[in-house]
C-alpha cells in the first residue's frame, strides 16, 4: 500500500507541476485573472507540490519518507482546499471584510499553518522563525514596552488581515511571484532544457577562451547571462560552474580562486538587466514605476561590478603567467553561430517586448517561453521533444516553489507590519539610532541587508527589507530608487559574504576546496559591490539621475576608480606593486568613486601618479605557473 501510495503521489506531483506551469502561461499570456484569484491558485498549487516533493525532515531516507506519505497527502489536500476556497470566495470575502465568517477564519488559520510548514521544508527554519516572531508580536504586542507597543487586536482580525487580505499572504509579494517571477523561472527552465544555457557557455568560451585567463573570463560572461534569468545565485553556480570551474583549475587558477570567480560572477547576474533575477519587477511594483526605469538604473552599477571582476581576473592571469586555452580545445565561433545563433531568438523576443514594444513583463515572458521551442525547431540538432518540453514545464514549477513559499511567508511579516504600524516605528528607531547621520544609517542598513540576505532567497530578502529598512533611508532624504537598489544589492551580495557565503560554498564544492577560503576570496573579488551602493545613494548620477554631463563625468570617474581599486586589491600592474602603492591606489579609487569635483581631482592625481610610477618601473620576471600564491585570508 505504501509503495502504491508513493507512486500515486509522484504522479500527482508531476501532473500538478505541469499544470502549475500551464496555469502560469495561461494567466500570463492568454487571460489575466483577478489578482486574488491568481494568487490563490498559485499558492494552492505551490503548497501541493511542496508537501508532495519536499520531505518533512531534511536528509530523511526514502523509507522514512514513506511513513509520512499519508500526512503529506493530507497537507497537500489542505493546500488545494485553501486555495480553492480563496479562489471561489474572493468576491464574497471582499464584502465580508471586517466581519469574516467562521469558514473564513478556519481557512485563514489553516493557510497560516500550511505556509509556515511549507517554508520550513523549502527554506529551513530561518524565515519561519522571523515570521513566528512577527506573529507573536501581533498577538502580544499590546503588553510590550511603549516604544513598540500596539493597541491590541482580536484573534479574528489578526487571522483575517494576515491570511485573507491583500495586505498579508495574498499581498504584493505573492502577486509578483504569481505574475512575474514564476513566468521568468519557467523561462529559465526552458532555456536550460533547450540547451541555450550550454550555448551561453560555449559562446563565452569561444569569445574569451584564447585570452590569458580565458576560462575565468568565459565564466564571467556565461554566468552573467544565465544568472540574470535563473533567480538564484546558488542555482547559477551549480548550472554553469560544473564546466567553468574545472576549466579554470586546468588553466592554472588555484581552486579557491576559480570557485570564487564563479560565485561572484553568478551573484552579479542577479542585478544585471534586463531580468535581474525577476526582482526588478518587484522593485517596480513597490515603487510604482516603469520596469524599464529599474533596469536602466541598475545597468551602470552592474557593469562596474563585472568590470572590477574582469580586471582582477586578468591581472591574476598576468601575475601567474597564465595563457588562454588552445584553439583546438575551444568551440569554433563561426560554426557555433552558424549552427546555434537561432538560440538567441528567445532573448531577442524578451528584449523586443520589454524595450521596443514596451509590453508588460508577463507578456514578454510568455512570448519568450513560447518562442523557445519554436526557435529550437529551426535546427535538427537543437529541437525540443515533447518530453523535454514537459520536463521544462515540470522543472519550472519546481524552481518556482522556493520563491512562492518565501513570498507567502514574507506576506505574514508584511501583514503584521501593516496591521500594527511597526514599519514607521522601526524606521524612526533606525534614524534615531543613526543620530540622523546618513552614512551611519547606510552602514546599519547594509548590515541588516547582509544578515537577512544570508538566510533568504533574493526576492524574499528584498521584500522584507523594502518594508523594514528602505523607509528609513527615504525619510532621511535618499532617492527612493537608490534606497531600494541599495538594500537589493546588499541582499544579493550576502551570498558571497562570510561567514554565510552560500554561493561561494556551492562553488567550493565544485572546486573541491575549502569553503571558508573560497568565501573570503569571493568577498575580496566583489569588494567593489560594497562600495558602489554607497556611491549611488550619495550621488544618484550612477543610477542615471541628473544631467547628461554629470552622468558622463560620474561614469568616467567611476570606471577609472573601479579599475584602480581592482589593481590595488590584486596587488599587480605589470609587476607586483608595493603595499604603499596599493594603499594610494585604493585611496585614489575611493576618491573617484565618491561624488564631487574636489574628490575626483584628488583621485585622478593619486591614481595617475601611481600608474605612471609603476609603468616606468622595470618589469620583473613573471611568476612561474607552478608558483601560486595562497589566497587564504587575503583581503587586501
Amino acid at each position: 500500500m505504501t509503495a502504491r501510495l508513493e507512486k500515486m503521489l509522484r504522479y500527482v506531483a508531476l501532473t500538478s507541476a505541469v499544470g502549475m506551469s500551464l496555469f502560469q502561461l495561461y494567466t500570463g499570456g492568454v487571460r489575466l485573472l483577478p489578482g486574488q484569484q491568481q494568487r490563490a491558485v498559485h499558492l494552492g498549487l505551490a503548497l501541493v507540490l511542496i508537501f508532495l516533493l519536499f520531505p518533512s525532515r531534511k536528509g530523511e531516507s526514502e523509507d522514512k519518507q514513506g511513513k509520512w506519505s499519508w500526512l503529506n497527502l493530507v497537507l497537500a489536500a489542505a493546500g488545494i482546499l485553501a486555495g480553492g476556497y480563496l479562489f471561489s470566495q474572493y468576491e464574497q470575502m471582499s464584502f465580508r471584510a471586517g466581519s469574516p465568517s467562521t469558514g473564513d477564519i478556519v481557512i485563514g488559520l489553516t493557510l497560516l499553518i500550511l505556509v509556515l510548514e511549507a517554508s520550513r521544508r523549502v527554506l529551513g527554519w530561518s524565515m519561519v522563525v522571523v515570521a513566528a516572531v512577527f506573529l507573536g508580536y501581533a498577538f502580544i504586542g499590546d503588553t510590550l514596552p511603549m516604544v513598540i507597543r500596539h493597541t491590541g487586536y482580536s484573534f479574528e482580525r489578526i487571522v483575517s488581515e494576515i491570511a485573507l487580505s491583500s495586505e498579508g499572504i495574498l499581498g504584493v509579494a505573492l502577486g509578483v511571484s504569481a505574475s512575474y517571477v514564476a513566468l521568468f523561472v519557467i523561462f529559465g527552465a526552458f532555456l536550460e532544457q533547450s540547451g541555450v544555457g550550454q550555448f551561453f557557455i560555449n559562446l563565452a568560451l569561444a569569445a574569451f577562451g584564447k585570452m590569458r585567463g580565458g576560462p575565468a573570463k568565459a565564466a564571467i560572461g556565461a554566468s552573467s547571462l544565465f544568472g540574470m534569468i535563473s533567480g538564484s545565485q546558488v542555482a547559477n553556480v551549480v548550472s554553469t560552474g560544473v564546466l567553468t570551474i574545472p576549466l579554470m583549475k586546468k588553466s592554472g587558477y588555484q581552486p579557491e580562486f576559480a570557485g570564487a570567480v564563479e560565485a561572484v560572477a553568478s551573484t552579479g547576474g542577479m542585478f544585471l538587466p534586463p531580468v535581474m533575477g525577476a526582482t526588478a519587477f518587484l522593485i517596480a511594483e513597490v515603487l510604482q514605476v516603469n520596469y524599464i526605469d529599474v533596469a536602466m538604473a541598475a545597468a551602470l552599477p552592474a557593469v562596474l561590478y563585472y568590470l572590477a571582476l574582469y580586471v582582477m581576473v586578468d591581472l591574476r592571469a598576468a601575475r601567474l603567467g597564465l595563457r588562454g586555452v588552445s584553439r583546438e580545445e575551444l568551440p569554433n565561433v563561426r560554426l557555433l553561430l552558424k549552427e546555434q545563433s537561432h538560440l538567441f531568438i528567445p532573448l531577442l523576443v524578451l528584449v523586443i517586448f520589454l524595450f521596443v514594444v514596451k509590453d508588460s513583463p508577463t507578456k514578454a515572458a510568455f512570448w519568450s517561453i513560447v518562442s523557445t521551442p519554436i526557435a529550437c525547431f529551426l535546427s535538427k540538432k537543437t529541437r525540443m521533444s515533447i518530453k523535454s518540453i514537459f520536463t521544462a514545464l515540470e522543472r519550472g514549477a519546481r524552481l518556482t516553489l522556493v520563491v512562492a513559499s518565501a513570498c507567502a511567508t514574507a506576506g505574514i511579516i508584511i501583514g503584521v507590519i501593516n496591521l500594527s504600524g511597526l514599519g514607521l516605528r522601526l524606521s524612526g528607531m533606525l534614524i534615531s539610532l543613526a543620530g540622523g547621520n546618513l552614512l551611519l544609517l547606510l552602514f546599519l542598513t547594509m548590515i541588516a541587508s547582509l544578515i537577512l540576505g544570508m538566510g533568504l532567497p533574493p526576492v524574499a530578502a528584498y521584500i522584507v527589507l523594502a518594508v523594514l529598512a528602505a523607509p528609513a533611508l527615504i525619510n532621511i532624504g535618499v532617492d527612493p530608487m537608490a534606497a531600494h537598489l541599495f538594500i537589493f544589492f546588499f541582499g544579493i551580495v550576502s551570498a558571497i559574504t562570510p561567514p554565510v557565503a552560500l554561493a561561494a560554498y556551492a562553488a567550493a564544492g565544485l572546486a573541491k576546496c575549502s569553503p571558508t577560503k573560497t568565501g573570503f576570496v569571493a568577498f575580496r573579488l566583489a569588494l567593489v559591490a560594497f562600495i558602489i551602493p554607497f556611491q549611488f545613494v550619495l550621488g544618484p548620477t550612477l543610477i542615471l539621475k541628473g544631467s547628461l554631463t554629470d552622468i558622463v563625468i560620474s561614469t568616467v570617474s567611476a570606471i577609472i576608480g573601479v579599475i584602480a581599486l581592482a589593481i590595488s586589491l590584486e596587488g599587480y600592474f605589470r609587476r607586483p606593486i608595493s603595499i604603499v602603492s596599493r594603499a594610494f591606489l585604493a585611496l585614489g579609487a575611493l576618491m573617484l568613486i565618491d561624488v564631487g569635483v574636489a574628490t575626483d581631482l584628488i583621485g585622478y592625481v593619486l591614481v595617475a601618479a601611481i600608474i605612471v610610477r609603476e609603468w616606468r618601473a622595470p618589469v620583473r620576471q613573471k611568476v612561474p605557473d607552478m608558483v601560486m600564491e595562497s589566497e587564504a585570508g587575503r583581503l587586501g
